[in-house]
């Protein structure tokens, strides 16, 4: 099957009745997820759309009501994207301190024999970057990172882990990202961090937002 990387048009999926996903091509980027953010924005108004959800290189609609004119929505959803408008959005830099390694990383060896690289030097590399937040999602107060390091990409594990805790800091094929409460994941985790990203009691209850960016701050490395 052909990567959304590969495509050079957007592709658009009918997701019930009453919503609709716009997959964008190009590979994952600030500058695409800007455009994203801008169509965003500018679809949120028209009178069918009741919802635009930003997601990673894709944004999610849904309608009041099932939309009648298909062909035409799609038609108007293609012209947008291609005016190649974007949107910066200003947002807060949150520094996250992180105990990395040990029994807060369990898989910080399987990132060292991917990438060849020592536990310090994936440390350096993973805390050096300032990522931007693309889109909250998967569970609640969960935010997609852009900017790592390439060099520390590590394939998502084969067998998923059942549990892992809130605050977990993992690496996922060529992002990174911070679990937001405890569940199941896929992803390798490197380290643990403190902070709360979702209080269902507080207003808001997410705590962060796409256009904010995250700086991790080495606070110890586990052996």
């Amino acid at each position: 099957m052909m990567s959304i990387e590969s495509l050079t048009h957007p592709v658009i999926s009918q997701l019930g009745s009453r919503a609709m996903l716009f997959e964008a091509p190009g590979a994952l980027g600030l500058a695409n997820q800007q455009r994203i953010w801008a169509l965003s924005a500018q679809v949120v108004n028209w009178p069918l759309v009741a919802e635009a959800v930003p997601g990673m290189n894709n944004l999610m609609l849904t309608f009041h009501q099932p939309p009648q004119e298909l062909e035409a929505l799609y038609e108007a959803l293609h012209r947008e994207w291609q005016r190649g408008e974007a949107q910066t959005l200003q947002g807060r830099v949150i520094e996250l301190p992180v105990y990395y390694g040990g029994e807060y990383g369990p898989h910080m060896t399987d990132v060292a024999d991917h990438t060849g690289l020592s536990v310090a030097e994936i440390v350096r590399r993973h805390a050096e970057p300032l990522y931007p937040i693309y889109a909250l999602g998967s569970h609640p107060g969960y935010c997609y990172l852009g900017g790592m390091d390439p060099s520390i990409a590590t394939p998502r594990r084969q067998t998923p882990v059942m549990s892992i805790p809130g605050g977990a800091v993992s690496i996922g094929g060529v992002q990174t990202g911070v679990s937001a409460s405890a569940g199941p994941s896929g992803w390798n985790t490197i380290g643990h961090t403190e902070y709360v990203f979702f209080d269902a009691k507080a207003s808001p209850p997410v705590m962060l937002r796409p256009g904010d960016s995250l700086q991790f701050r080495v606070e110890k490395v586990l052996s």
